[in-house]
Parts: structure tokens; sequence; C-alpha cells
């Protein structure tokens, strides 16, 4: 019996929360950091939309999906990369997938830290000041991009 990757797909709330985010970043209004990413889509080949919050750690930028694996991430890894805009400024990126949990561990901790106060219920539990078992354990269930602007 196979399981079925971690999501936890966005309510009606989330969904309207996240199409404010998008059209305020898409008109020049970034909310404490925030973009609109997009990604080609892996079966449309149409650039797919979502609202996500770039975090830079030790001098790297990342994407971390706190909802798991969900549509963007699926089309990431077949993509390798997309743009982040916001008003007028649109940054191509490349994207590469941390596979190494440890290092997943320290930038999804870092993450929390900046982020927590938003996608805290995405971690089932798991928190910035949780151990660092707690973190490697939920590592699996949230992909981690370390992106690369202007590629």
């Amino acid at each position: 019996m196979s399981q079925q990757p971690y999501y936890l797909q966005a309510g009606t709330f989330a969904q309207r929360m996240n199409n404010v985010v998008g059209w305020l970043a898409r008109h020049g209004v970034s909310l404490l950091g925030s973009a609109e990413m997009s990604v080609r889509g892996r079966k449309s080949g149409r650039m797919q939309r979502v609202p996500v919050n770039p975090h830079t750690y030790e001098g790297v930028q990342y994407l971390v999906s706190a909802r798991g694996h969900s549509q963007w991430v699926r089309n990431m890894r077949v993509a390798g990369g997309g743009e982040l805009k916001v008003g007028r400024t649109v940054r191509a990126f490349t994207a590469a997938e941390i596979a190494d949990d440890e290092q997943k561990a320290r930038v999804v901790r870092a993450y929390l830290k900046r982020w927590g106060w938003e996608v805290d219920q995405y971690f089932q539990g798991v928190t910035a000041e949780s151990t660092d078992t707690e973190l490697l354990a939920a590592c699996p269930d949230h992909p981690v991009f370390r992106i690369t602007v202007g590629s």
C-alpha cells in the first residue's frame, strides 16, 4: 500500500487570501517579502501563478512548500525554474530541490522563525522551536528548493 505524499489543500478562505496576495504582488505590493511565482505547468504547459514567500538563509534564496507536495512543487520538479514577480519587476530563476534532510531542516527552522506566524498550521505541530529530531521528521513532507535568480 503506497501512502500519498503530504499535501494540505487550501480551503476557500486561503484561496481567496492567495488571490489577494498574488494580485497585490502583480501590482507592486509585496507583503513582508512575498512575491508571485510563475512556473510552467507540467501537463498544460501554461504558466501557473501562486503567491510565495521567498526565504533567504545564509545568503541563499529558497522556496519552502509549507503545504507539502503541492501542484507548484510537482511543476517545479519538471520545469526546473520559473519567475518571481512584484509589480513590473520579474526575476527569472532556476531551482534545485534540496534532497538532504539535515540541510532542509536548517532552512525550514529559519523559515519557520520568519514565516511561522503565517504557516505553522501547515507543519502539523512543528515550529521553529521544535527539536532537531522533530524538524527532521517533518522534512519529507515539505519540499525545499534552492533558487538562483538571473538564470
